[in-house]
């Protein structure tokens, strides 16, 4: 056997950097994280081939002692923490004290600084392991970390690194995350002498948005929505995509813990449930959100370049998260959106502490609006039975028109917002005239959301009814599952599902949801089990009831090529306006559209 023998101190770093340094983009997050924990109000990032050649970053934070500079590129050295007490309540971006040395021992380094009460600045370089005693050098109040010749001695991983393109993008694409991060800090970005990004420092919260918008698209702003909830010591802040505005990649999420970004399943999870009933099926939400909560309810120490975090209280953020951005999103009824961002300029506005948006009709005003005709909720056979009152709908022959009905005056503030009917198009589209312009709506998919929504609350208001099995089902499960069965009898006996633990490793199901009856039980078992053992808590028994009320909503609702007169598509109108989540159908479609003035006159040309 060889001998035991302590590894060279220049070996150490460079086995830590493998795990910290794994491109340009990394040694980028770890030198602005540390400006950030500096108090820097002003960040600039010059890159050089793609970060092979140069890393530059200059702060004008606190800067740092001349004394002090050989033990910022000292292993474990950090002002950071230390004790474990504050290792358990860390809030800074940085605290583990081995960046730096990991940088400056795979590149030529120098560091600059100057404390801002300071006459003058010290510099200290590195090269091959080999410290250089600290000498003066003009520089401002703040700190300068240059990273040159990445890698020049660790040739295997040089071979690694990509493309100058491939990896400037990676490092354009981190920029961005701290800068949606850290809205008050001014960011700026060079590529080879070239200024690529320039990110002013964002006062308030239109600022910020501005700034969201210039890293997620113009177009964000106006499809999305506001989210600001607190509860349980917990407080989720920021933006959330409409279902309509989904993506076909997960491109464009960035979620935050005390201003850290992070990639966490549970985070994950929670998103897509509540996301479920109105994403269209593989598509991807875009949102950048805040989650704070007491440092010490998350541990940031589970991962080398702190890209994942564990939360202590798993169940309970996942379940405030669900429950925060599914009531946000049970909000967006048809019409409000685009009523409100008309209404402040483009920005929209949802906080989930509120029923309605300022400047929005609540759900009980929704209805209220004035109707002709002999016009009301009855018109499309609506009843406030959610499981009957639909054969008025469900006739194949078209009917005549009716005679031609006045139309009111469309002015903006006296008219609904989805305004009133006009036109029917080929048995399929509503047109209607609102205060902005056109408005387009898709009927059969509108009402299917409608009736769908209905059959929830009927569901939601009646107790389930179970099936007994004629023959108790035994199913083997892991460990974990068996354990969770145990745990959560009653909550699953509660939505209709009885099972029983039956040793270590399997369970007996008894019973099960009277709706669900012809399911695959044991797979049905098993799904649910799993999210169970993993997160706490599980929706598949509802999403598989609502799977089916969403089917029996589809065969319930008007179809396609039946004719409604003006009346029965005013009362459509009006139960959009008054049904959560009516911007999209079940299958997470748009149910309508719309054209402002400005668009159709641009469409004719007019004013040219």
């Amino acid at each position: 056997m060889p001998v035991i023998r302590p590894l060279p101190p220049e070996l150490i770093n460079q086995i830590a950097a493998g795990e910290v340094i794994e491109r340009p983009s990394s040694v980028v997050k770890e030198l602005v994280e540390n400006s950030l924990d500096a108090g820097a109000s002003r960040i600039e990032v010059e890159i050089e081939a793609g970060g092979a050649r140069l890393i530059r970053v200059r702060d004008d934070g606190g800067g740092i002692a001349p004394d002090e500079l050989p033990l910022a590129v000292a292993s474990h050295a950090t002002s950071k923490i230390g004790s474990f007490d504050d290792l358990e309540h860390v809030a800074s971006m940085g605290f583990r004290g081995e960046a730096l040395a990991s940088v400056s021992s795979v590149a030529r380094f120098a560091l600059t600084s100057r404390l801002r009460d300071a006459e003058a600045a010290f510099r200290i370089e590195v090269d091959g392991g080999r410290l250089q005693a600290a000498r003066p050098a003009q520089h401002p109040p703040g700190t300068s970390v240059e990273v040159r010749d990445l890698f020049h001695n660790v040739p295997a991983r040089k071979k690694f690194m990509r493309a100058e393109r491939t990896e400037f993008a990676h490092i354009d694409d981190l920029l961005k995350s701290l800068a949606l991060a850290r809205g008050g800090v001014e960011f700026r970005l060079v590529h080879n002498g070239k200024p690529v990004r320039i990110w002013k420092a964002a006062r308030d919260e239109q600022a910020q948005l501005r700034r969201v918008a210039e890293v997620l698209g113009e177009d964000f702003p106006a499809q999305s929505l506001r989210v600001d909830h607190a509860a349980a010591g917990m407080r989720l802040s920021g933006w959330v995509g409409l279902p309509t505005a989904s993506r076909s990649q997960a491109d464009q999420q960035y979620f935050y813990v005390n201003g850290r970004l992070v990639r966490d399943r549970v985070v994950a999870h929670a998103v897509r449930q509540a996301y479920a009933d109105v994403l269209f099926h593989g598509r991807h939400p875009a949102f950048v959100l805040y989650l704070e909560l007491d440092p010490a309810g998350v541990d940031v120490n589970v991962h080398p370049a702190k890209h994942e975090v564990r939360f202590r209280e798993q169940r309970l953020v996942h379940d405030f998260l669900f429950r925060t951005l599914h009531e946000a999103l049970a909000q967006t009824r048809a019409g409000q959106v685009e009523s409100h961002a008309e209404a402040e300029g483009g920005r929209l506005h949802m906080s989930t502490a509120h029923a309605s948006a300022p400047g929005l009709p609540a759900v009980a005003r929704a209805a209220s609006w004035p109707v002709h005709a002999g016009q009301n909720r009855l018109a499309l056979g609506v009843r406030d039975e959610p499981l009957a009152g639909y054969a008025a709908l469900l006739g194949e022959a078209p009917r005549a028109p009716g005679a031609p009905t006045p139309m009111p005056t469309v002015e903006a503030g006296d008219a609904p917002p989805l305004g009133y009917a006009v036109a029917q198009l080929k048995g399929i589209y509503i047109l209607a005239e609102n205060a902005q312009g056109l408005v387009l709506v898709d009927m059969h998919a509108a009402h299917e959301r409608i009736t769908y929504e209905q059959l929830k609350a009927g569901r939601a208001c009646s107790n389930l009814r179970s099936q007994l099995l004629l023959v108790p089902l035994n199913i083997a499960v892991s460990a974990r599952e068996a354990a969770a069965a145990e745990e959560h009898a009653e909550a699953l006996s509660d939505w209709g599902l009885e099972l029983s633990r039956s040793g270590p490793s399997g369970v007996v199901v008894r019973r099960i949801p009277a709706l669900l009856e012809g399911a695959d039980v044991s797979q049905l078992t098993r799904d649910v089990l799993a999210e169970l053992a993993q997160h706490g808590s599980s929706r598949r028994l509802q999403e598989l009831e609502n799977e089916l009320l969403s089917t029996m909503a589809c065969h319930g609702s008007v179809r396609a090529g039946r004719r409604l007169t003006l009346p029965e598509m005013n009362a459509l109108l009006r139960e959009m306006e008054a049904t959560e989540r009516s911007g999209q159908c079940n299958h997470g479609r748009p149910t309508w559209t719309q054209l402002s003035l400005s668009e159709l006159d641009k469409l004719f040309m007019r004013g040219r």
